[in-house]
């Protein structure tokens, strides 16, 4: 009803393009406007002056032959004091911009490896940009930001980097455990080796405290025994020695302990044995 009585209202963040019989006239700002039909004055069309986003798949390959889709996100908008070049230069905005990411893409990426690619997203997407800016200042529109949203290898390739990745933790994980391991057998080892050590202590201690002790015994019933010699105690102590082992073992149900030769007699043949071992030791000394 408006326009038939030659009046337009044009909304907020957009601008119209008059046209007088076919030809550019004027811009058109947000408002109430006369447009007089019937002396030749058109609206041409609408632009809109709001930021707009496009999202552009690009597949390509990287340095090391692996096809990636890059995913690109580009912001722009139309400049109001360039709306005549933003509406006659261009018949498809978005293709145009499609077509520009999709040449700088392809010739960036195919110059990286595939993590390199994932390291450097920043670098692509400010590579879009520039050459976007470049192009599309031309033609009235700005370039507000350029994001590389994605890279997505194929299938195939994200599982082979997941069980790489997969792969090395293990053979970490590996390593922390055998390490763990060696770290337990040292120890062990070392408790091992302090027991053994203060089992030896206590063993020496044990002896020294029955040597001592035989050497009180004999010499005091030598004492007390007049007519004895060292000998004749010697043999009374081993004597009382062999029935006391002799009364331990029957006393034990698990006992595995065999004495080779068996029999009182044979006490005194390990006396011997140990007099002639301490004679000859004492020559050799000698």
């Amino acid at each position: 009803m408006g326009l038939a009585l030659g009046c337009l209202q044009v909304e907020q963040s957009t601008v119209a393009v008059k046209e007088v019989f076919g030809r550019y006239d004027d811009v058109l700002e947000p408002g109430c406007h006369c447009v007089p039909w019937f002396f030749g004055t058109q609206v041409a069309g609408y632009l809109s002056l709001r930021v707009q986003q496009l999202d552009v798949r690009c597949e390509t390959k990287t340095k090391d032959n692996v096809f990636v889709t890059v995913v690109a996100s580009v912001q722009y908008r139309a400049l109001a004091e360039k709306a005549v070049d933003a509406f006659y230069k261009l018949s498809n905005t978005r293709e145009q911009i499609q077509a520009y990411v999709f040449d700088v893409i392809r010739a960036t990426v195919p110059k990286m490896d595939l993590d390199s690619s994932f390291e450097q997203k920043n670098e692509i997407a400010r590579a879009v940009e520039e050459e976007l800016e470049k192009a599309m200042s031309a033609y009235g529109y700005e370039i507000v930001q350029t994001l590389i949203v994605d890279i997505e290898p194929d299938e195939r390739v994200k599982r082979a980097m997941n069980e790489i990745n997969a792969a090395a933790r293990m053979r970490v994980a590996a390593n922390e455990k055998a390490e763990a391991e060696k770290i337990l057998q040292i120890k062990k080892a070392e408790g091992d080796a302090e027991s053994k050590y203060l089992a030896g202590l206590g063993v020496a201690r044990q002896r020294q405290a029955i040597v001592d002790g035989l050497r009180d015994s004999v010499l005091a019933f030598s004492e007390n025994v007049p007519g004895t010699t060292s000998k004749d105690v010697m043999d009374m102590v081993l004597v009382t020695q062999y029935f006391d082992t002799l009364k331990e073992i029957g006393a034990s149900s698990k006992s595995n302990s065999v004495f080779v030769p068996h029999g009182p007699g044979a006490v005194r043949d390990i006396a011997s044995q140990f007099r002639d071992g301490l004679l000859q030791g004492n020559m050799a000394q000698s």
